[in-house]
Parts: structure tokens; sequence; C-alpha cells
């Protein structure tokens, strides 16, 4: 059996940053995943529960109403290692290409009061 590109990482040696996953084509348009590792895997602690719930929910609701990505957000969602996030993008982009797009992310999950 084929092996999964993204389980052939060594996961002791991975650090949190942002990497692409895997770009794949759907109907002829690429689609890229990436991986939004917050910690480090099988290091403890992992990120708490409700932690990770919440900036799934504020993460989400901010990028399916971002002015530039809405159309292109496919999904976000926690890992269940909870070592971080997977953003599905339509599109192909690099690391580099969504920082900005992240920053502002993080941003509005830290300053976020509810109304």
């Amino acid at each position: 059996m084929e092996k999964i590109a993204s389980f052939t990482v060594d996961h002791l040696r991975l650090v949190p940053g942002v990497y692409v996953s895997r770009v794949d084509q759907v109907a002829g348009n690429p689609i890229t995943t990436f991986d939004l590792r917050m910690t480090r895997p099988n290091k403890e602690p992992v990120m708490n529960t409700a932690e990770v719930h919440t900036i799934e929910h504020l993460g989400a609701t901010f990028l399916r109403n971002h002015r530039d990505y809405a159309s292109k957000t496919l999904y976000f969602g926690p890992m269940g290692c909870r070592t971080g996030f997977y953003l599905i993008l339509a599109g192909s982009y690099e690391s580099k290409d969504i920082v900005p797009l992240l920053k502002e992310m993080y941003t509005f999950c830290l300053l976020y009061t509810s109304d």
C-alpha cells in the first residue's frame, strides 16, 4: 500500500511552522492543504481542547468572511493530535503566501470579543 506523503514526515524533527502538506488537483484545479503546526508532535503539552475549539470557530468564521479568501477557503479545523490546524485553500500556494493571512486571522482571534 502506498504511504500517505504527510505520514512520511519525520514527526520527531518537526517544529512549529506553516507547511504545505500537499497540493491536489480536483477537476483540473489545484487545492493546497497546509499544516499549521502550533506545537511539536509527540511532545507534551498539546493544545488544550477548549482553546483549540475556540480557534477552530473563530478562525473558520474569519476565513469564510475574508475579503480575498472567503471563496477560496475549503476547510479550517484542528488536527486530531491537537498540535495545530489544517487549512485547505482552492489554488496553488506556498507557505509564505499565506503568512499575512494567518497573522490577520490570529490577531482576529486574539482581539475577538463577543457581541
